[in-house]
């Protein structure tokens, strides 16, 4: 599927902190991340970006609205295969319906093949699963949590 006109697709950078923190505040609670922690996390991507695979989507002015994430798994299971975890898909309210949480999936779901992951798998809240099934994904199994905050 193409990117929408008007938006590009990149790697995060340091200079996204706050657009970056924002975005990802229609997803999940963030906290209070300073710019140098944004920066080391960043940092931390770049240097492992055969596990690491974020991408921004960013608007015509380069407004970050959209953030997605591949974490590669190296497994002993399956002859030492891969599995993708697509994570922190998140659109900016205004930005939501222009279909780039469904380019963010689509091009995630082929990085993810492209490093030869046998699986791609995600978590979602129930009231996304139409959403999520809508990109190919199905339910599978049950999600199991034991949360420390």
């Amino acid at each position: 599927m193409p990117l929408p006109k008007n938006y590009s697709i990149r790697a995060p950078a340091a200079k996204d902190h706050a657009q970056y923190t924002e975005t990802l505040k229609v997803l999940t609670k963030v906290g209070d991340i300073s710019p140098e922690q944004f920066q080391d996390v960043v940092y931390t991507w770049e240097k492992y970006s055969d596990m690491y695979h974020p991408r921004v989507i960013v608007d015509e002015n380069d407004t970050v609205v959209a953030t997605g994430m591949l974490v590669v798994e190296q497994k002993i299971i399956h002859e030492c295969g891969k599995v993708g975890h697509i994570e922190d898909i998140a659109v900016s309210k205004s930005q939501q319906g222009n279909r780039l949480g469904d380019f963010l999936i689509s091009l995630l779901t082929a990085i993810a093949k492209e490093m030869g992951c046998y699986k791609v798998i995600l978590d979602c809240l129930p009231e996304n699963v139409g959403f999520y099934e809508k990109c190919g994904y199905l339910p599978v199994g049950i999600e199991m949590g034991h949360r420390f905050d």
